[in-house]
């Protein structure tokens, strides 16, 4: 029987990349900030041709209590 060759390789370097996940650990995200991805991420995944708009999604989002 043929011996086989692992085909998982280590990822090449990217030093562009490295700097710029050491530059965004760095950053603190604000209350706004959260609530913006938050109202985001409601609009984005909303269902093609629904009747889900940006502003609706705000006011939806202002409604639910995240805790931790």
């Amino acid at each position: 029987m043929t011996e086989r060759r692992s085909v998982i390789q280590r990822a090449p370097e990217r030093p562009a990349l490295r700097g710029l996940l050491e530059r965004a650990k760095a950053v603190t995200l604000t209350d706004e900030h959260l609530f913006e991805q938050r109202v985001s991420f409601v609009y984005g995944n909303a269902p093609r041709g629904s009747r889900i708009t940006k502003e609706s999604a705000r006011r939806a989002a202002r409604s639910i209590r995240v805790t931790t």
